[in-house]
């Protein structure tokens, strides 16, 4: 029998940091990598400890904030922080929020630390836990700490406080083990030392740090969980550490796929968000990005230079260098290269949207064929239709949208336009160049009629002494049979276009 879960009753999340150095209209923390945005992450990592309350902590463009909070996950208090600076007073004011949380263990954590893992978070609540600690600190080792708060220890090891960067003496530069920020605190404990942190000090702050010194002195037990995982409890102040951070979210989630039975050919040009879900054989290709809930189900081939958002692919399927959105590909179908999937294509088993073609609000059946140079938008098309090359649904007429519906076992001649709304119901054919006006029969063909005027020697008097000219001399001298009168109109034959 495994053992129990051990649950914290509380984890405070700041996240009321302006996060100027990133330069952005956007508050810091709305920045996003892997397809959510920072706090997204934090929201995950800290909801999956299931804690019986979660505070986010909130001060600059506080309403867009508290709103993107709220929409990740709608039973957290948003809590104000006053004009009181610094990290101490942002638990603090979390603290007078949660009245009614006067016992157990609470987290705090940050909202720009987005690779922490709920796994690590719970290694801190458990080992805080099971050795009676009052405050656990997680810390990691840096070759350069410039910045970061230093873990102070004396000599048997045991923590005695931490030290701000710019409150630290020289000697308590070189240490380099240093503060991450993330806690695990007895609510009791937290509560009655921070009553007693100042804002004596570099900056003029409410230190959350000073807490660890003060329960110190008082005989509690302070103690550090060291981890070797920095990138866990690195931070993004510019965009240049978000980036880092993106390229090694990204890596970690690319790894993890690959171990699942996942090929991918060029890891380095591959993105995948933490979203999206696939199946054992699916293999991608370089230049592949696969964001939002897009799902790839087995034995299917994606890419190169593809992007796919909020797209299901289905078994077998192939799709090369296209980009869709919130579409539908179907079992051993294939897409592009050059296809552009707009929001709601489906494409049905073994059909093809095939090179530069666009689709918009399509329902598309099953081996039904549209090969090249094409748009297909707000239509049905029933199965195992081939629409010919340069096919249009023409579906605006500058005020609204209309649908054309196309039936099974259709053949359509190149460039043939659908002036929407229009059906051609199932196994009519088009004549090439039609402009289909009127609903089209059941096994009928319709075609558009215009005359093909000729005018003879139209390039040696229009056009005389260029190179057509001389080619079309040439061949006039060459040829017996070239009367130069017009030929008159054949019967129309069906161009499938394929």
């Amino acid at each position: 029998m495994s053992a129990e879960v051990v649950k914290p009753a509380a984890v405070i999340i700041l996240a009321a940091g302006q996060g100027t150095r990133m330069k952005s209209s956007l508050p810091k923390i709305l920045h996003g990598i892997g397809g959510r945005s920072m706090i997204g992450l934090a929201l995950d990592a800290a909801t999956g400890l299931e804690p019986d309350r979660v505070a986010v902590v909130v001060r600059h463009e506080r309403d867009q904030v508290a709103q993107h909070v709220l929409e990740h996950v709608p039973n957290v208090a948003i809590v104000d922080q006053d004009e009181v600076p610094g990290t101490g007073r942002a638990v603090e004011v979390a603290l007078e929020a949660l009245t009614d949380l006067t016992a157990g263990t609470v987290v705090v954590t940050y909202g720009d630390v987005p690779l922490l893992s709920t796994e690590l978070l719970q290694e801190l609540v458990e080992r805080h836990i099971n050795e009676g600690n009052s405050a656990t600190v997680l810390t990691t080792r840096l070759d350069d700490p410039t910045g970061y708060g230093r873990i102070l220890r004396s000599e048997d090891g045991s923590v005695e406080g931490i030290v701000e960067q710019k409150d630290a003496t020289d000697e308590q530069r070189q240490i380099n083990e240093v503060n991450s920020g993330i806690y695990a605190f007895s609510v009791a404990a937290l509560r009655g030392a921070l009553e007693r942190v100042s804002t004596s000090n570099a900056q003029g702050e409410k230190y959350l740090t000073d807490v660890l010194g003060i329960l110190k002195s008082d005989g509690d037990l302070v103690a550090a969980a060291v981890t070797t995982d920095r990138w866990q409890v690195e931070g993004a102040n510019d965009r240049v550490q978000l980036s880092a951070l993106g390229k090694e979210l990204n890596r970690r989630i690319v790894t993890k796929w690959m171990r699942a039975g996942v090929t991918v050919v060029d890891p380095d040009s591959t993105w995948i968000d933490v979203d999206v879900a696939l199946s054992r054989d699916v293999t991608l290709l370089p230049g592949t990005h696969l964001a939002g809930r897009t799902a790839i189900a087995e034995g299917a081939t994606v890419g190169p230079d593809t992007t796919l958002t909020d797209t299901t692919v289905g078994p077998g399927a192939t799709v090369k260098r296209t980009d869709a959105t919130d579409s539908r590909i179907g079992a051993r179908a294939t897409v592009g290269p050059f296809s552009y999937l707009r929001k709601d294509t489906v494409l049905g088993p073994e059909g093809k949207i095939g090179a530069f073609y666009e689709t918009k609000n399509v329902t598309i059946g099953a081996r039904t064929k549209l090969s090249h140079l094409g748009y297909a938008g707000d239509a049905t098309i029933g199965e195992d239709t081939n629409i010919g090359c340069g096919n249009i649904t023409s579906n605006y007429d500058g005020v609204n949208k209309h649908h054309t519906t196309i039936g099974s076992q259709v053949r359509t001649g190149a460039n043939t336009v659908f002036i929407a709304p229009v059906e051609v119901a199932d196994g009519a054919y088009t004549g090439a160049g039609a402009v289909v006006r009127h609903d089209v029969p059941a096994g009928a063909l319709t075609v558009t009629k215009a005359p093909q005027d000729i005018d003879p020697g139209w390039v040696q008097r229009k056009r005389p002494g260029s190179a057509a000219a001389v080619a079309a001399a040439l061949a006039a001298d060459s040829s017996d049979t070239t009367d130069g009168t017009a030929q008159p109109d054949g019967p129309a034959q069906p161009d499938a276009g394929h």
